[in-house]
């Protein structure tokens, strides 16, 4: 590290701020890393168990290539550092009616799982869909996810040179009316549907062309060995060896503007400087005024409003006994647009659908203490936790009885997180997980970009483009990073080692087909 190295303040050690401070320690920067909390993670955290930590955040990786890409980028390879484990069934799926379907990775299992449970007809339209899913996917990986600032005239350019796009994206419809015109099968239509939650949104509200994401997930789905949060673990020990400090248990209090230009945080009664900011948090946090006034301008309104779900999650240990389950198990809700009307009129759907998350599947005994994670979509709304755990409890538990599957011995009430608990975790997010709402076609060009209108501040996390996820995070962390060496006119040559891999902006993509994983 030269002794004129810039000096970066990262607030925030979520996933988009450990992938920036690893590339930007690479590249030359000297960096510190300041967070609220006790470790690294941010959302990927865990929650103590008798079987040991229970991931109590994300649970399903995709776009692998993109976690390659940053590895590779920074000199290092991913599979020296963390195990990751395809899974051949990506998801079970169970309905009232007694009906249990496979997602598998292999997609002509998939069709063949299609035509056995559901019928030749629906393995047409199956067919059809994921096709369309895949040309959208195909279409839009470039001109938004892998670009710093997508443009409106990148995507209609690209809508021009294919006009099938405009039928594919179906602009008029909304995520819930397209594939009820996609599918016969109501169980199919429901399932897919579900693809919206995975950004916070409704498929009542959500815009049709987000099922492209069904195509990101089709791509392949990995388990990390160790749980999730050990990729929150192991990219601050990757930073942490290129030179990256951290410090935690240190909320920052305010971002100091001065001259028009942020010149560090006050953390407590500390003053750090710095020559850029990068905040790793929810954008409206600083829309609202909470890191000072001189930097409230730094993010509109229209790019935080409204907001997205929020979630109940449930992280325990436990003996199952029941049905059988899958890494990644889904009991849907009898009538999904119970569900969702009652998010959008901010109440507790009384009609759920609940994905479990069995961490240990494959690994330990049936006789044995497993670990669990289930969430319940929430709205983005902020109750007394004392009224709002026991009802939501016996609602969850309730639910997954009626399908057979009980859990022993039944798990206390505080391993349940409510949306005032996320807004505890991370502050003025009303609770909400995904940032922004993905609702309304235009909604991928409201989110806040890496620069800010602030000289010296930047943003990264899953409130910025290209949006909420493990995977775009990661991707924000490598917009940001090059917003930063651009605007600093930093190069790899600042340290000798940066030139291996250096900081490649390239597609994490590219070669075959991209891999949404």
């Amino acid at each position: 590290m030269t002794s004129n190295a810039a000096r970066v303040i990262i607030v925030g050690a979520g996933i988009g701020g450990l992938a920036a401070a690893l590339r930007l320690s690479h590249a030359g920067c000297a960096v510190t890393v300041l967070d609220m909390h006790s470790g690294p993670g941010g959302k990927m955290r865990t929650f103590p168990s008798a079987a040991g930590p229970v991931d109590a955040g994300p649970t399903v990786l995709t776009m692998r290539p993109v976690f390659e890409a940053l590895f590779t980028d920074c000199g290092l390879k991913l599979s020296d550092h963390l195990t990751l484990q395809p899974l051949d069934t990506i998801a079970r799926h169970y309905w009232d009616d007694g009906t249990c379907f496979d997602l598998m990775a292999d997609r002509d299992a998939t069709v063949e799982n299609v035509r056995s449970v559901f019928g030749s007809t629906a393995a047409k339209q199956y067919n059809r869909f994921t096709e369309r899913a895949a040309r959208l996917f195909q279409a839009f990986d470039a001109p938004m996810m892998q670009t710093e600032v997508p443009r409106q005239a990148d995507l209609t350019a690209r809508v021009l040179r294919q006009p099938r796009l405009i039928k594919d994206m179906a602009p008029w419809r909304t995520m819930a009316k397209d594939l009820a015109a996609s599918f016969r099968e109501p169980r199919l239509a429901q399932l897919f549907g579900r693809y919206a939650t995975y950004v916070g949104g409704s498929p009542y509200a959500a815009p049709a062309i987000l099922s492209l994401i069904s195509d990101a997930e089709a791509q392949g789905v990995w388990a990390i060995k160790g749980g999730m949060h050990r990729l929150a673990q192991v990219l601050q020990e990757q930073a942490s060896a290129k030179g990256a400090k951290f410090q935690f248990n240190t909320p920052v209090s305010r971002i100091v503007k001065q001259g028009g230009a942020v010149t560090g945080v006050e953390a407590g009664n500390d003053r750090l400087d710095a020559d850029v900011v990068l905040f790793n948090g929810d954008p409206r946090a600083l829309q609202v005024g909470a890191l000072g006034q001189g930097v409230q301008d730094a993010v509109p309104e229209a790019a935080v409003t409204p907001r997205s779900l929020s979630a109940y999650v449930q992280a325990f240990a436990a003996k199952p006994s029941g049905p059988a389950l899958a890494h990644h198990t889904v009991f849907f809700g009898k009538i999904p647009a119970t569900e969702f009307h009652a998010l959008a009129r901010n109440r507790m759907p009384e009609d759920p659908t609940l994905y479990l998350c069995a961490q240990d599947h494959g690994t330990a005994a049936a006789d044995t203490l497993q670990r669990f994670e289930i969430i319940m979509n929430a709205p983005p709304i902020l109750r007394d936790p004392d009224e709002e755990t026991p009802k939501c409890q016996t609602l969850m538990f309730n639910r997954l009885k009626a399908f057979g599957l009980r859990f022993t011995p039944t798990p206390e009430a505080d391993t349940l997180t409510t949306p005032m608990g996320f807004e505890a975790l991370c502050p003025h997010t009303l609770g909400s997980l995904y940032g922004r709402s993905p609702q309304g076609m235009t909604a991928a060009f409201k989110r806040p970009t890496a620069r800010t209108p602030v000289k010296g501040l930047y943003l990264v996390g899953g409130g910025t483009h290209p949006g909420a996820g493990v995977p775009m995070a990661t991707l924000s962390a490598r917009h940001a990073a090059a917003a930063i060496m651009h605007d600093r006119t930093l190069t790899s040559t600042s340290r000798p080692t940066a030139t291996h891999g250096g900081m490649s902006m390239g597609s994490a993509t590219a070669g075959k087909k991209p891999s949404l994983s």
